[in-house]
């Protein structure tokens, strides 16, 4: 298991744990990052991740992307 901010560009990977508090946690699975869930990172600017999520992009900040694990 790696965070999300260490997956290479472009590959698909499986959301294995989502961690933090429950506001948190709950705000994450809002977005689609729900464990079993796939996910792809497609690229990383300034410290912000953006991410392909149930046909969705979706613009993060580093410290939720070290929070899903896959």
């Amino acid at each position: 298991m790696m965070p999300l901010m260490l997956a290479k560009p472009g590959e698909e990977n499986i959301i294995r744990k989502v961690s933090g508090n429950p506001e948190v946690k709950r705000h994450l699975e809002d977005l689609g990052f729900v464990a079993g869930g796939s996910v792809t990172l497609v690229s990383v600017l300034g410290g912000n991740v953006i991410v392909r999520v149930k046909e969705s992009r979706v613009a993060i900040n580093e410290e939720l992307a070290r929070k899903i694990m896959i």
